[in-house]
């Protein structure tokens, strides 16, 4: 793609990387088979294709962002699919986070959204106010029909029937492992899963250490900065991942980590990434460092000796975007899965996001709900006994659809190595998971 940025807007270097990424574009639409919003809306300018023009002649002309622009970027849902598919590597991520930075220094919008996207930002990646959310939204879950705005009735659905006791293993402190320790990893314990399931990072805890890990959880981590990132609120996203990186840097630099483990890949692709995001930074060397220690917990797990077994229950297995596209992990947690003896099954068309992507299924709710429900067909098709998967969100967007327990991939291979049957199958209103066969 040509294009036609003055030498003084090059010199600066967030827009030097975007102009970079908009001349690799050759327009051939590849993007456009695999782009979920185009499947849905059937509009070209909420394919990446179109995202990409917009994008262009907004940075190009250097004017603030319109209404018509701002929409279609507001609709992607940053599954970055798109990535996957594109034949000429299009790093559609690093253009749509300047975009959406851009808009949010030149766009005013509306009162209402201006509150909820504050209200999201100071909430969600703080666990105790996330808790207390939680609870006024179990409250007034009766009373969503007296909402007049959708969004709001989205908040208030996202409220689990149980919310969970806090978990003290996420405070900062060290297990050591069991036997001989071959690794020494930092555990990233997140925000807003310490607030809506405490029994992801129970179970990682439990399988890492009975694997021969010594995990820490180290003192001052909190949220990776992927929620305000994506929100364009780079102040806000870099002060809470400059955090992390002092956190980790420390362990780093006193008896060392072979891996920062994340457990939850939308932080996960967000954290491989502070490189790129902290580049003109002074923590740059830092940020560096810590992005090339960050290991989704199945690629720890691949280089541990997860012992066979055979439990007998066909898992349907939803690969979240953020892990399949922003990682490209594909196959690992279906082969640690396999090896724990569990029946792995894919639903069709597995490359299409389910709808969560952070705040998107409370921002966009009614696009967010229609990717769902294509996705919770595809993964009852394939009558499954229970649903795994490697992102909160995705768990929480799928399992408010459908009766069949989902869990996270960790606690099925805890429970397959020793620890504790998942408590999620014993769900209210979840279907009945039976005792599996053992060999």
């Amino acid at each position: 793609m040509q294009t036609n940025f003055t030498p003084v807007q090059l010199a600066d270097p967030v827009t030097a990387r975007s102009n970079a990424v908009l001349r690799s574009c050759v327009h051939c639409g590849f993007c456009t088979a695999t782009c979920p919003t185009y499947q849905v809306l059937g509009d070209e300018l909420d394919s990446p294709r179109g995202r990409i023009y917009l994008i262009k002649d907004m940075l190009e002309k250097g004017r603030p962002a319109d209404a018509r622009t701002v929409q279609h970027i507001d609709r992607c849902l940053s599954c970055l699919a798109c990535m996957t598919t594109c034949p000429s590597g299009v790093h559609y991520m690093h253009l749509v986070d300047h975009a959406r930075e851009y808009i949010e220094q030149t766009y005013r919008r509306p009162l209402f959204e201006r509150v909820l996207r504050w209200m999201l930002a100071k909430i969600l990646p703080y666990p105790t106010r996330f808790r207390v959310a939680l609870l006024g939204a179990k409250i007034g879950r009766p009373f969503a029909f007296l909402m007049p705005d959708a969004r709001l009735k989205a908040m208030l659905a996202m409220a689990p029937k149980v919310i969970p006791p806090v978990s003290r293993n996420d405070d900062p402190q060290v297990f050591a492992a069991h036997g001989p320790r071959k690794m020494r990893v930092a555990l990233m314990t997140g925000c807003a899963q310490r607030a809506l399931n405490t029994d992801i990072n129970d179970a990682t805890i439990r399988l890492l250490t009975r694997l021969g890990c010594d995990v820490v959880i180290a003192e001052g981590q909190g949220c990776c900065g992927a929620l305000t990132h994506h929100m364009g609120k780079t102040a806000e996203s870099h002060a809470t991942a400059a955090r992390n990186i002092r956190a980790w840097t420390r362990e780093m630099a006193g008896e060392g980590l072979d891996a920062i483990v994340i457990n939850t890949s939308g932080c996960g692709t967000t954290i491989k990434d502070y490189g790129h995001m902290f580049a003109h930074d002074p923590l740059a060397g830092d940020a560096a460092a810590v992005a090339a220690k960050a290991m989704d917990v199945s690629e720890v797990l691949m280089k541990l000796d997860l012992p066979a077994a055979t439990m007998g229950l066909r898992v349907a297995y939803h690969a979240a975007c953020s892990l399949q596209h922003g990682q490209q992990i594909k196959t690992f947690p279906k082969d640690l899965l396999k090896r724990a003896g569990f029946s792995v099954v894919e639903p069709a068309d597995s490359h299409l996001c389910c709808g969560s992507a952070g705040t998107y299924n409370l921002m966009q709710p009614e696009i967010s709900g229609q990717l769902k429900a294509r996705k919770i067909d595809t993964i009852e098709a394939t009558r499954p006994d229970v649903i795994a998967a490697g992102n909160i969100g995705c768990m929480m967007q799928i399992g408010s659809g459908t009766d069949i327990p989902i869990v996270h991939t960790v606690e099925l291979l805890d429970w397959a190595t020793g620890g504790p049957r998942p408590a999620a199958f014993d769900a209210p209103g979840k279907r009945a998971v039976g005792v599996p066969i053992l060999r």
